[in-house]
């Protein structure tokens, strides 16, 4: 099968012919339909965070259920599935408590159950990114990193649902668990960011301040539900934010990944309040902040993991939401493009102008 390459970091992805190994009784085979692109994958093209090469990208995708394992026996070819590397045991400490994003045994799930991964490229292995590898036209992944969506449900969008949107609305519902009426900032308004802010709306949130430098990705708040927008290349966010919400907002979200706006977002809280990082920072990035304003007023920094989600339970949810018309995923979708693309929409997520490519096979 056709797939997208990491030959190293930094560098382009490279289109080969790579295999996949024999099902084992766990695991699901899935015709891809559809991948997005999404700013971790550039993290690692660029090599800002590292990860084994050669290796196949891509993890935030959709498809149709080939052939499933012989322990399978929630899934049958021809459902229709989306993906999330929240993959989990269901068995370990964590997920026993109900934090399956924390899963123990995460990384083992990725690989197949010799530590050898489920990719070949003649006698060479090559990696899987995050346990999927979905820059492919054919997936191998373990049962429990997929859930069945409804038939209703375009997968071209539906791809989105897997990480940018449980990310982000999850990290409102389930991370900061916002309450109705709450004024909330957000920094960063790209494909994640945006999806805070409409989680953010469907909370019930009152006011939704949105932050970017970019007039385009701005004015996609506004049509997300963002209640005022703040240009922060042409005024000082931190003292705007407080100056609209006469003392600062009840949570803030920082999706970008950056120790500086990490601070703003931990500036423009109330005290008692928590603000909270969502966007994947650079390896070895560290974070300073005030320690009298963490004790004398009770202001926190919580970084937030994938939303928080249980996938088997959030994406079904965000699904219906959508075909219900009460979550926008259309309007996510800037680019629908070819595998052979691939590297021309990165090309366009450095420029920072849109909001999410989608690899359609």
């Amino acid at each position: 099968m056709r797939a997208a390459v990491l030959e190293q970091c930094p560098g382009d992805l490279v289109i080969d012919e790579i295999t996949l190994t024999t099902p084992e009784p766990d695991e699901v085979l899935i015709q891809t339909v559809a991948c997005g692109l999404c700013h971790s994958d550039l993290h690692m093209i660029d090599g800002h965070l590292h990860t084994p090469v050669p290796a196949v990208l891509g993890h935030e995708a959709a498809g149709i259920v080939q052939a499933v394992g012989e322990n399978v026996t929630d899934f049958a070819p021809g459902d229709r599935v989306v993906s999330c590397l929240s993959m989990f045991c269901g068995t370990c400490r964590e997920c026993s408590v109900g934090s399956t994003w924390l899963c123990e045994r995460r990384q083992s799930l990725g690989k197949r159950t010799d530590g050898t991964s489920r990719l070949r490229r003649g006698d060479e292995q090559v990696a899987q990114m995050t346990g999927l590898g979905a820059f492919a036209e054919e997936m191998l992944v373990h049962r429990n990193a997929i859930v069945r969506v409804p038939d209703e449900l375009p997968l071209d969008v539906g791809s989105l649902l897997g990480c940018a949107v449980v990310t982000g609305v999850g990290s409102v519902i389930n991370g900061a668990k916002l309450r109705p009426g709450s004024t909330v900032a957000v920094i960063g308004c790209g494909g994640v960011g945006l999806n805070i802010v409409q989680g953010a709306l469907i909370a019930g949130a009152e006011r939704i301040i949105a932050i970017d430098l970019n007039p385009e990705k701005l004015a996609l708040a506004g049509l997300f539900g963002a209640t005022d927008v703040i240009n922060g290349g042409e005024t000082d966010a931190v003292e705007a934010v407080i100056d609209l919400t006469g003392g600062g907002v009840d949570a803030a979200f920082e999706a970008i990944g950056l120790p500086a706006t990490a601070q703003q977002a931990f500036r423009m809280i109330r005290p008692g309040r928590t603000a909270y990082l969502v966007g994947l920072p650079g390896a070895g990035a560290t974070i300073e902040l005030p320690g009298t304003a963490m004790l004398l007023q009770g202001r926190g920094l919580q970084g937030l993991f994938m939303g928080s989600n249980n996938f088997k339970r959030d994406i079904p949810m965000l699904a219906n939401l959508y075909l219900q018309g009460r979550l926008k995923l259309d309007e996510l979708v800037a680019a629908r493009i070819d595998l052979e693309q691939v590297n021309e929409g990165y090309a366009a997520m450095r420029r920072g102008t849109e909001a999410r490519s989608v690899i359609v096979f």
